[in-house]
This record gives structure tokens, sequence and C-alpha cells, in this order.
């Protein structure tokens, strides 16, 4: 028979691990596969915020062309006559780009720098130009008569970024909800097997009483047959429980993302002291913090966002364009700027839309409903959150009176079968009997363990659905890192 967390390994190859709830906890913190995409989502959406703001700062840059050669014949409409063009160039751009944030402008300090060997021949005489040139100038662009793309950009991503902080922050709610249910399964099952081990052991004590009273002839054959049914009985029991753990081990090791080989058992202590809860203040509580209901104004406040965009298709824009410099040039690169000349330039152009079908009436009309649609899911998301927090704490209330009332059942049923186990053997019961009042003893003690644990799992659930501990009596931040993270962003 294959022991409880040995099967499948090698005699001796893995040492055993002891592993307690809040170790349970902390190694699903960094091994967790669910937890680690969530936390790699966050990071994600970070390092596109630090990008976004980055991208908003002065940007350098330098475009090069050290040669271009070129040598055609080109027909001047001028002159109504062809030439022949010869040209080698160098040149270098320099640029520094200012985005402004706040207006969706873009103010640029540009400076072109050139040298160019030029030759022109036309009707056999030839015309050379070699020299250096330069242009600095001073350009700022601004859209007008339309909504600011890089505020709202950056808001998009301040938003996503958020929100992946908050389903990091649930993740490891529900991590935690989790990885307790599948601890206390565990739990249960060691409590079990060694219920069955206690039941297998009083069925192979009163196998041999029986035993040596039938060959005494003080007992009916029938007994021991009984007798030898009861322990078969509880050998099977003790194997299938032996794979019930097993089994619950390995859901257990795979949420903490252990290896599979690993032997663990839990250790916990279930005896609890129950707590009143008042249920107002867990529904108070609940809709003051949960980040369900951020998540819900993000997205309304998205919705708001589209309705923007929307709002922007085939719209009234225009453009506004201002530079001014100087232009040089010179045969000599110490003379370029002898003789500048002054270059300002204003454009301003304007899109105007005519005509779209009632294409953005319609997408104006569709996003409007979107609208409404997140507003809804706001309001039944409060719904939700204080349905099952009263739901919660009716099953709490229940539990407490469960508790005593499993107590005292299991104390009763210990009671009766020390009793009974004594009138067995005197010879007063059957095998048959005795095995009922083993048989009601066993469940009454896993009655009662499976009523604490609910009792604990339903104080858990109760603490995540108002995010508020009421053992410890302080409110409860699932990610205390979040907003470190976002300050060091800033």
């Amino acid at each position: 028979m294959c022991l409880a967390g040995m099967c499948g390994a090698p005699s001796g190859a893995y040492s055993q691990r002891s592993v307690t709830i809040e170790q349970a906890l902390d190694i699903a913190e960094e091994h967790n596969p669910t937890l680690i995409n969530s936390k790699l989502n966050l990071e994600r959406y970070q390092l596109q915020l630090v990008a976004q703001r980055a991208s908003l700062k002065s940007r350098f840059s330098l475009n090069l062309d050290p040669i271009d050669y070129t040598k055609t014949r080109r027909f001047d409409n001028r002159l109504s006559q062809w030439y022949t063009n010869e040209s080698l160039t160098s040149s270098g751009t320099f640029r520094v780009t200012q985005p402004i944030l706040w207006t969706d402008g873009e103010l640029s300090l540009i400076n072109r720098f050139g040298w160019q060997n030029n030759t022109s021949v036309v009707e056999g005489h030839e015309n050379r130009n070699k020299a250096f040139s330069n242009n600095l100038y001073l350009q700022f662009t601004q859209p007008v008569f339309t909504y600011n793309r890089r505020k709202m950009e950056l808001k998009q991503i301040e938003f996503d970024y958020e929100n992946a902080g908050i389903d990091y922050a649930l993740q490891r709610l529900n991590t935690e909800r989790d990885i307790t249910n599948r601890f206390y399964t565990v739990y249960m099952a060691q409590s079990n097997l060694e219920i069955s081990r206690e039941e297998l052991e009083n069925a192979r004590q009163s196998f041999e009483i029986i035993k040596n009273k039938v060959e005494a002839d003080l007992s009916a054959k029938e007994e021991l047959y009984q007798a030898e049914l009861n322990l078969a009985t509880a050998q099977s029991s003790v194997e299938e429980r032996v794979v019930a753990l097993a089994n619950a081990e390995d859901e257990l090791k795979q949420a903490l993302g252990l290896p599979l080989h690993e032997q663990i058992r839990v250790m916990a202590d279930i005896g609890i002291n129950p707590i009143a809860v008042s249920l107002e203040e867990a529904v108070r509580n609940g809709l003051d913090s949960r980040m369900e209901l951020r998540q819900r104004e993000i997205d309304i406040e998205l919705a708001e966002l589209q309705m923007i965009r929307t709002k922007s298709l085939n719209e009234f824009k225009g453009d506004i364009s201002l530079s001014v410099g100087i232009t040089g040039d010179n045969e000599r690169l110490g003379s370029v700027y002898d003789n500048p000349t002054q270059n300002p330039r204003i454009a301003i152009s304007f899109t105007v839309p005519l005509f779209d079908w009632g294409e953005k009436k319609a997408r104006v009309k569709a996003q409007r409903t979107a609208q409404t649609i997140a507003k809804l899911r706001q309001e039944n998301e409060k719904f939700d959150i204080e349905l099952n927090i009263r739901q919660v704490w009716r099953r709490l209330e229940n539990l407490r009176t469960q508790i005593t009332l499993a107590e005292k059942n299991v104390r009763n049923a210990q009671l009766t079968y020390d009793l009974n186990l004594t009138r067995y053997r005197e010879g007063d019961l059957t095998g048959m009997q005795i095995s009922q009042f083993q048989t009601q003893l066993s469940n009454k003690k896993i009655a009662y363990s499976q009523t604490l644990i609910n009792y604990k799992i339903e104080l858990l659930n109760l603490k995540i659905l108002s995010l508020y501990d009421f053992e410890k009596n302080a409110p409860v931040i699932p990610v205390r890192t979040l907003s470190n993270a976002r300050r060091s962003d800033k």
C-alpha cells in the first residue's frame, strides 16, 4: 500500500516539508502560476506608463546623410532647354523636439547643415557651385478644434495600469482563498486518514476479541464473520483515504507552484474563538473599499474617453504651424552666416467634413449605450457586493451555532462508543452494532473538524468581500507595493 504523500516517489528520495497556512501563502506569492502571470501583466503596464511619460520629455535626434551623388539630364521649363546636372552633397540634421502635454502641440529646434558640389552644363557652358549651408530655425505646431490626443493616450495608459494593479490585488485575494480551501482540504484528508486508521485499529482489536470468544465457544461463528467484514471495510477505508490525501496534496502543490514529487504535510490549528461581526459594518466597509467598484468607475471614465474619440470622427479640425529662423551659405565654413537670410513661415490648414452618411451619429449613439451599460454594471456591482456580504454573514452566524452543536455531538458520540465498547466486550452487542457506533463517532469527528474549517473559510470570505479583517479589527490592503510603484513612476 502506498503511504500518504509517498506515491510515485522513490523511497528516501525527497524529504517531507511541513507547511503552515502562512507558509503556504508565502510560497504561492512566489510560485503560483496565475499570480505570477497577473504580476507580470502589472509590470508590463507599469513599463508602458514609464515609456509614455518618457515620451513627453525632450527628444534629441541626429540624421546623417554622409554622401548623395546624382548625375541627371533634365529639362528646364523656364528656358525651354536641356541641361546636365551633377550633384554631390553631404548633410546632417540635428533636432530637439519637446511635446507639449497641455496643448497637444510640439515645439522643435532644428538645425540642418550641409555641403554641396553642384555642376550644371547648359549648351556647353558649365556652372559650378561649391559651398557650405546651414539652416537653423524654431518651429511650433498646434492642432486646433480637436481633442488633446497626447493627454488622452496618457490617461488611457494610467487607467490600464491602475486596472492591472487592481487585477493583481484581486488575484492575490483569490489566490489566498484558493490556497486556503486547498490547504484545509488536505488537512481534512489527513484528519480523515487518521480517523480511518483509528477505525482500523479499533476493528482489529474487536476482531481479536471476538476471535478469542469464538475459539472459547463463547460467541457464535457469525460474529467472527462480521468482525472480519468490519476489519476489511476499515482497511479499504484507509486505502481510499490515502488516495484522497495524495490527490488533495497534488492539487495543493499545483496551486502553490511546487513540484508534484515534493512531499508535504500541512500543519494547522483549527481551534477558533468565534467572533461577533456587525453586518452593517461589513457592508459599509465593502462598499467603501472594494476594488471592483473602482474598476467600474474606470470603465465609466474609459467609456467617456471613447465617446470623445467617437465624436472626433469626421470632425472639423485644423493645424497651425509657425517657424522662424535664419539660413546662410558660403564657400568657406566660417563665413556661412556673413550674409544670413531670415526664413519665417506660417501655415494654417483645416479639415472640413461634408457628408458621412450618418456614420458619426450612429457610432455616437452606440457609444452612449456603452456608457449606460458601464453605469448599470457599477450599480449591479454594488448590489452584488452587499448581497454576498449578507449571505456570508448569515453563514457565519449559523456556523457559530453549529460549532457548539458539533462539539457536543463529538463528546456524546465518544461517550456512547466507550460505553458500548464495554458492552461489546461483555458480549451484549453484536459486531455490526459496535461498527455502527464506531462509524457514528468517526462521522461526528469529521463533521466537527469540517465545521471549524468552514467557519475559518467563511471568515476569510468575509474579509475578502469587505476588505476588513474582523479578527485583527483592521482594514485589508491587498497590495501595499502598488501605491509605492505608482509613486516611483512619477
